[in-house]
C-alpha cells in the first residue's frame, strides 16, 4: 500500500509549523530570580552596578543563591551589604562576573581544548579555573573553595546566568 505524497508532505509542515510555533514562544530573555538570588540582587543595588550590568557586557555571570550566601557567612554578608565601604562587597561580586558570554556548552568547549580544564579571567582580573566532576561543571577560585554550576543557562538580555551552590573568594574573606 502506497503511502500518498501529499498526505506525508501535510504532515512534515504541520510537524514544523508545530516545532516553529514552540520555538516562537520560548522567552528570550529571563532575569535573575528574585526569590532565590535575593541577597545577590541586594548586593548588585548597594554597589550600584545594576547600570554597568544592563548597559555593557555581554557578561556572564556566576551568581550564587541565597543558600549559597548563607554557607558562606550571614554575618559576613549582612557586614559587606552594611558597611560604608562597599569596595569589599564589589570586589566579591565582580569576582563572579566573566566578560563575554560563556554558556556551558562554551565553557565544556573550552574544558575540552584545555585537557579537562579551563581558566576563565573575572572582571576583578583574577582567575577561575573550571573542571567536571562527573557530570558537573566545578569552578576553583585561587584559594581552592569550589562551587558547583546547580542551574545553567539563564539567558539575560545582556549575558547567560549559571547559578552556583557556593561563594567563590577572589581572595580569603
Amino acid at each position: 500500500m502506497k503511502f500518498p505524497l501529499t498526505k506525508l508532505f501535510l504532515g512534515l509542515c504541520m510537524a514544523f509549523s508545530m516545532f516553529s510555533f514552540a520555538q516562537s514562544n520560548v522567552p528570550r530573555t529571563k532575569t535573575i530570580d528574585s526569590e532565590h538570588h535575593k541577597i545577590l540582587l541586594e548586593a548588585v543595588k548597594v554597589t550600584e552596578m545594576e547600570e554597568i550590568l544592563e548597559k555593557s557586557g555581554p557578561f556572564t555571570i556566576f551568581a550564587p543563591s541565597d543558600a549559597a550566601f548563607e554557607r558562606f557567612s550571614t554575618e559576613k554578608i549582612k557586614e559587606l551589604l552594611n558597611s560604608q565601604d562597599k569596595s569589599a562587597l564589589k570586589s566579591l561580586l565582580t569576582y563572579h562576573i566573566v566578560a563575554g558570554h560563556l554558556t556551558a556548552s562554551r565553557i565544556l568547549r573550552a574544558m575540552c581544548r584545555g585537557n579537562g580544564k579551563a581558566s576563565f579571567t573575572t572582571i576583578q582580573g583574577k582567575k577561575l579555573l573550571a573542571h567536571m566532576d562527573g557530570y558537573d561543571i566545578v569552578l576553583t577560585d585561587p584559594i581552592g573553595n569550589t562551587a558547583r554550576i546547580t542551574s545553567a543557562d539563564l539567558n539575560l538580555k545582556n549575558g547567560v546566568v549559571h547559578e552556583i551552590d557556593s561563594v567563590i573568594l577572589p581572595t580569603q574573606m
